[in-house]
């Protein structure tokens, strides 16, 4: 008898196992490095839901499809990792529009899983249908409609790959019901090369950097005498923040941050002259017009900055860098167009500026007179000295003053966004979260949730708005049963406040379908329903107070109802499609704003 022939373990071939599509896609996930993922079952995505039971992945059930997906991009923001999204099909999917349209223009990672009704019922209007391919194509970077469950493994490497890369962006799958069900063979030899080898002849980011556009941009660089750093939303996205703060030192620019770039270079910087647009620093808008040479690191010229497009920077050239070739000569023609990625075309720049030497033209003037500016025109209001009516400005302050060191801030949309950005001194990346391009109201709570979730070890304070809050507080249910403690300070003027402030200057007074009530409902006792702590300030010397306590409790949420003055505004201000060189810094100028003839926008 002939001795059996035994194939020695390292030469042994694994069998491939039979799985689920569905089990395929959460081993995906896994493989993927998916460590946390927000969302809310229905029937067509069950089958995705009964393996999450046996997954590490922790589940963050939400209150609402559109909570899940604003947690994902305030988890994404703050982690760098993109955020993950899964929902079932028809009225869910729908529900999560708006956050993949706000991640994608303001360019968030995130995968979004949509189940879908059985493939062999789409198109019969079956229950739950909707063309989720169909409506969510122009809201995000890539989305595709799973047709057979071996391709899921591919499909989910690609839709990380496609997020996370170039600029970045929601991806969407949506998978069929049937198709999850189905069984596949899973090899686990992809196991060991998971994301390595990803083929997409069609997507080809640009990476690389033109030595002769370096040159031409150093070129303008050392031959400007008033050049100024315009740094937007895409430094953060290249995580090109270190590359930016050594440029800015040894080139001696003053630089302005936009909304999206808060804290890209720290507000303490003496060359930081803070937020520019149209409620912006008078010096960073100021700095822009005035300008011979813009340095547009990561920023589209959005309108809330640019104002009249015609009348922006006349005298500047520009030097823009962007890796989405779409947002160059889009809105203004640079003299030097570089698509890259801003932190290797930045470290670049920075290369050639210290081998070759800066240049001999003296900043010191420059830099002396937007400094100037700044101290001339700085961020102001007045609080009384009997504590009512009590100024939003003033919680803001306090609530930067008191807050432990790598305090994460998460804003809505409205006055309360535009004043948190400007009295909140951003001296670390990554800190800010916030609803740019498309002005998302309800944001802020749910990201929170979501930056809490990703950097647990930080305090996260969410900066709203009573209009805003009431759209999406719910998702403090998500937080207070998810043991997600964020604490919340709702800005409570009792109006619309942005709107009216415009009903205000534009409409004669006016204040239509504007007024909420300060008393609708009552935040403090909402809170405690919702197994939160609910506190309350409404005069100036009970705010330290308050912050106090909301600091002091760290696990369970809490809501500070601050009771402000309903009728303050945002200022500086630029009327909506004005020009930046009329800035109108505060109530005095009002009158200039009814004269200005700009139809607000």
């Amino acid at each position: 008898m002939c001795p059996a022939t035994v194939t020695p373990f390292s030469e042994q071939k694994a069998k491939p196992m039979r799985i689920t599509g569905a089990q395929a896609l959460i081993k995906s996930l896994e493989l993927s490095g998916v460590e946390v993922v927000f969302g809310l079952p229905g029937g067509a995505i069950l089958p995705v839901y009964d393996p999450i039971i046996e997954s590490p992945i922790r589940h963050v059930l939400v209150r609402h499809e559109q909570g899940a997906g604003h947690m994902a991009s305030g988890y994404a923001t703050v982690t760098g990792k993109p955020g993950v999204v899964i929902v079932t099909s028809g009225p869910a999917a729908t529900n999560i529009v708006t956050p993949l349209m706000d991640a994608y223009m303001d360019s968030v990672p995130m995968v979004a899983i949509t189940g879908q009704v059985a493939f062999s019922n789409i198109g019969t209007d079956a229950f739950q249908e909707c063309d989720t391919v169909g409506i969510t194509r122009s809201v995000t970077k890539h989305n595709e409609l799973i047709t057979d469950p071996a391709d899921i493994p591919r499909l989910v490497q690609e839709a990380f790959h496609i997020a996370t890369t170039g600029r970045p962006g929601p991806v969407l799958l949506d998978l069929p019901k049937d198709i999850a069900n189905m069984e596949i063979d899973w090899d686990v030899a992809w196991e060991q090369t998971w994301g390595e080898g990803i083929s997409l002849p069609g997507y080809q980011p640009s990476l690389g950097v033109d030595p002769a556009e370096i040159s031409e941009a150093v070129e303008l660089i050392r031959a400007a005498q008033r050049p100024v750093v315009y740094a937007g939303g895409g430094i953060m996205k290249a995580r090109a923040v270190e590359a930016l703060r050594e440029f800015v030192d040894m080139a001696q620019i003053p630089t302005v941050t936009t909304l999206m770039a808060r804290g890209a270079l720290p507000d303490d910087h003496p060359l930081c002259f803070g937020m520019p647009g149209m409620h912006g620093a008078y010096a960073a808008i100021t700095a822009l017009q005035q300008a011979d040479l813009l340095l547009a690191f990561g920023s589209r010229f959005d309108d809330r900055v640019t104002g009249k497009v015609d009348a922006f920077a006349p005298h500047a050239k520009v030097v823009h860098v962007d890796i989405d070739p779409a947002e160059h000569g889009k809105v203004r023609q640079p003299d030097v167009s570089i698509i890259g990625d801003a932190r290797l075309v930045i470290e670049a720049i920075n290369a050639e500026l210290r081998s070759g030497g800066i240049g001999a033209v003296d900043l010191d003037p420059w830099k002396s007179t937007v400094s100037g500016w700044q101290e001339t025109h700085p961020f102001k209001y007045e609080q009384s000295e009997s504590g009512f009516p009590l100024k939003p400005q003033y919680c803001l302050e306090k609530l930067n003053e008191m807050a432990p060191e790598g305090t994460i801030v998460v804003a809505g949309v409205g006055q309360h966004q535009m004043w948190a950005s400007q009295f909140w001194r951003f001296n670390k990346p990554y800190s800010w979260v916030n609803s740019g391009g498309l002005g998302t109201m309800g944001y802020a709570v749910p990201a929170a949730v979501g930056a809490k979730a990703g950097r647990p070890d930080a305090t996260v304070w969410a900066i709203d708005g009573d209009g805003c809050f009431q759209m999406t507080f719910q998702e403090l249910i998500t937080a207070a049963a998810e043991r997600i403690p964020v604490k919340i300070a709702i800005l409570n003027n009792a109006y619309l406040g942005m709107v009216r402030q415009w009903q205000e200057l534009f409409y004669e007074e006016r204040y239509s379908e504007v007024y909420l009530s300060q008393d609708l409902p009552d935040y403090a006792k909402l809170a405690e329903a919702m197994g939160c702590v609910g506190l309350r300030a409404e005069k100036a010397d009970e705010v330290e107070s308050v912050i106090e306590q909301a600091n002091a409790i760290n696990d369970r949420p809490v809501v500070v109802d601050f009771r402000v003055d309903e009728f303050e505004k945002v200022y500086p201000m630029v009327p909506a499609g004005g020009s930046n060189d009329v800035v109108i810094l505060g109530p005095e100028g009002d009158a200039e704003l009814g004269k200005s003839g700009v139809a607000p926008s």
